[in-house]
């Protein structure tokens, strides 16, 4: 039996209901089981709980034998003085609040269905790329879709959270944020990191002072970024090296350690240091970004705030010192697609709920319905499942189902987990006398999914009556 396993029969009430009382024999009734808590305190908020006479409304905390109440030192903790029902999968020990007062408690121990316990058991002891790749298209497509729009709105929620913070700290300058989250999606995965640590430390409001050369621009964010810390046999990096020391010192700058930057397994067009000139060129061009942003209307007009002309040392560089053949002059499709779903989304999104205005949070979900959903590792292994995005929203869903659910084993959180709990068969029960014990050997009545009277042998009828249980 497993802690996770208890919440989830608490709170889809998949349990055996049937003369539930307190193991003092007060009867209880369940009028709302509480809001799941995944913070510190306990695991369920807001309850109402009827036990005997009386309704009670506070907290619900479980652990699987009451005597783990103790070992958490729960019983020394006032954030633990509300809980008015303790439910354990087995009673040892009487539990008392922080003032010596009794908690009443519930054993589930002879209510949980064994098919439901050993179905959970293979869901998350599986070796699949996600528990439940083998099952996953017995879930049914409307489950399945509703879910993924569950995770990606989930996704842009946490995105957008971040960016709140991030808001915050900047006082509320939106076109501060917006140049850090930029910065941050033209790094990709790996460079996401320093790009954004470049942006801080280059704040867009000492970039403005130079808003008139793009080569000082240039000198800006190339010095800051370390990469400017060597000796080059070319003009060009001589002279924004040259530049930058000048800016450093009248500024009082410290730069990056060049050793910040990782290039491994990384195309050219995503080396460093030619993402910074199409960074660099993007915030000279463009003035005012985030305000063209949030008057924009169609993702063709907001893809064309990105089509920018690289200077001329970077149409035939990736990186200083190393001439190319024939470098991209502008940023490709897919670069604009990803800036547009990992930070101008999500920051419309922040945008229409602080300002009030739905036009911009409504936009935010059209783009991600619109673009063609991201070609990745993970987005491949899902469609070899059979979940195949057709748009980046759903793409988004998936990336956070696999990386906040999959991976951490919440199959009891998950629509798609939950409606595969439901398929137990009837082959599992020989199964579950290794998890709960011989005493359900025929304890029928307690299945999430009943049986045919003809297919209950006379053995489970014969043990129901000794025990006093209708069959």
């Amino acid at each position: 039996m497993k802690e996770q396993l208890l919440h989830y029969a608490w709170r889809t009430r998949r349990f055996s209901s049937e003369n539930l009382a307190t193991t003092k024999g007060e009867p209880i009734e369940i009028l709302h089981p509480g809001h799941l808590n995944n913070d510190a305190g306990p695991d369920f908020l807001l309850a109402r709980i009827k036990i005997g006479d009386t309704v009670w409304a506070g907290q619900v905390e479980m652990h699987l034998r009451s005597s783990d109440w103790q070992k958490h030192g729960h019983q020394h903790d006032p954030a633990y003085d509300n809980v008015i029902l303790h439910v354990v999968y087995e009673d040892d020990l009487p539990v008392h609040r922080a003032g010596g007062s009794p908690i009443p408690c519930l054993e589930m121990k002879n209510r949980i269905s064994r098919r439901l316990a050993v179905h959970y058991e293979r869901l998350i002891h599986t070796e699949s790329w996600v528990p439940c790749a083998e099952r996953l298209s017995e879930a049914d497509e409307l489950t399945r879709s509703l879910w993924l729009d569950r995770m990606a709105t989930e996704r842009l929620q946490t995105k957008a959270d971040q960016m709140a913070e991030a808001l915050q700290l900047q006082e509320w300058d939106w076109e501060e944020v917006c140049f850090q989250f930029l910065s941050r999606s033209l790094g990709g995965k790996v460079n996401a990191e320093p790009m954004q640590m470049l942006a801080e430390r280059t704040p867009l409001s000492l970039i403005r002072k130079y808003r008139n050369s793009l080569f000082q621009v240039e000198a800006l964010l190339f010095g800051q970024s370390g990469l400017l810390d060597g000796d080059f046999e070319e003009e060009y990096p001589q002279r924004l090296q040259q530049e930058y020391r000048f800016l450093q010192r009248k500024h009082g700058l410290q730069p990056l350690p060049p050793t910040t930057w990782k290039y491994l397994r990384l195309r050219p067009a995503n080396f460093p240091a030619f993402r910074i000139a199409q960074l660099a060129t993007l915030v000279f061009r463009q003035t005012g970004l985030f305000s063209k942003i949030a008057a924009a209307r169609s993702l063709p007009e907001l893809a064309n705030l990105f089509e920018v002309k690289l200077s001329n040392y970077w149409r035939s560089h990736y990186t200083f010192g190393k001439k190319a053949v024939r470098p991209p002059r502008r940023l490709g499709e897919q670069a604009i697609r990803l800036i547009i779903i990992n930070a101008i989304a999500p920051l419309l999104f922040l945008y229409g709920q602080r300002q009030g205005g739905e036009k911009a949070s409504t936009l935010a979900l059209r783009l991600m319905e619109e673009l063609e959903p991201e070609a990745n590792n993970i987005i491949s292994r899902w469609s070899a499942t059979g979940l195949s995005p057709c748009s980046a929203f759903h793409s988004q869903g998936l990336l956070h189902l696999k990386q906040q659910y999959c991976n951490k084993s919440r199959c009891l959180e998950c629509a798609i987990g939950h409606a595969l709990l439901k398929q137990a068969d009837k082959a599992e029960e020989a199964e579950a006398a290794g998890f709960l014990g011989e005493a359900w050997a025929f304890d029928w009545r307690l299945l999430s999914v009943p049986f045919a009277p003809e297919e209950q042998n006379e053995s489970a009828m014969g043990c129901l009556m000794a025990e006093g249980r209708p069959a």
